[in-house]
């Protein structure tokens, strides 16, 4: 199946590299017409030329709300209105636990993965309803589901962004406005290396080492890519997906399905243990 976007409009946030910017390509694949917010100009100016007249971008950091509120807008004037947002521009942080919270950049992970994302629905939802509905999609992680896959404000935001989802396509509805979650795995892209304190080339070469490391990390053999992702997002932005909302549409590899020796062999079994030695 093809043209399952024809006719439509998407601003997608963070669309310049990785997620983004597989869902960039995959939706004007499938017809659309994207407004790309990304802070990194260079990047979005080479895909307004490799995609002449179906991209636009503009400079957005999702932690100013001027500069959300101005890329909605670019949508509207340049191509007429919006029918998808996605929420994806992402960062994550080092913080190991409780103890070693930072306030600044507790607030700064909040802006970017919690607040953005709110903003982003307030000034596209109006657009949306102006056109008898639309679809939002916010990219949010199995770290916001379980302990132990990400650092805490990073999970802490991503739970936060869940339950916004639920909270708003129950508000929205009404205007037919669908509003759900897409929750990655351990997909390789360059947010770990960034993470890290690696500048933007580097995280993206660091994005091959992470790889190697998520194809053994899950019960699919094989490392996440932004693909992946990236298919998830079309269908619930299409009208394939016209009767969901409010769902979290996870997209691991089954990392979240249990622990390790529910689908590894090998792995350490506390329960077969335990068995073991009462045998003995």
């Amino acid at each position: 199946m093809s043209g399952r976007l024809n006719g439509k409009v998407a601003l997608i946030t963070g669309g310049a590299s990785g997620i983004g910017l597989a869902m960039v390509r995959l939706f004007v694949a499938e017809g659309a017409r994207i407004v790309v917010a990304d802070i990194q100009d260079d990047k979005g100016r080479a895909l307004e030329q490799v995609h002449d007249g179906r991209v636009r971008h503009i400079r957005c950091d999702v932690t100013q709300e001027a500069e959300i509120a101005a890329a909605v807008a670019l949508a509207s004037t340049s191509f007429g209105g919006l029918d998808i947002l996605v929420n994806n521009a992402g960062i994550c942080d080092m913080m190991p636990s409780i103890t070693a919270i930072e306030a600044e950049q507790w607030d700064w992970i909040f802006q970017v993965l919690l607040r953005g994302p709110a903003l982003g629905m307030k000034y596209a939802a109006p657009l949306l309803a102006a056109r008898g509905g639309g679809a939002i999609v916010n990219v949010a992680s199995v770290a916001g589901m379980q302990a132990g896959w990400g650092p805490i404000a990073y999970s802490t935001a991503k739970a936060g962004l869940l339950h916004l989802t639920r909270t708003v396509a129950a508000e929205l509805s009404p205007q037919r406005i669908r509003v759900n979650a897409v929750c990655p795995g351990m997909i390789a892209t360059s947010i770990f290396g960034a993470s890290l304190g690696m500048d933007r080339p580097a995280a993206d070469q660091f994005a091959a080492r992470v790889a190697e490391v998520c194809a053994h990390a899950q019960p699919i053999p094989r490392a996440g890519q932004p693909e992946d992702i990236a298919c998830a997002a079309l269908y619930l932005a299409s009208e394939e997906a016209s009767f969901v909302t409010g769902v979290s549409f996870v997209v691991d590899g089954g990392l979240s399905v249990g622990p390790r020796h529910a689908w590894d062999a090998n792995a350490p079994n506390p329960l077969a243990d335990l068995a073991r030695d009462q045998a003995q």
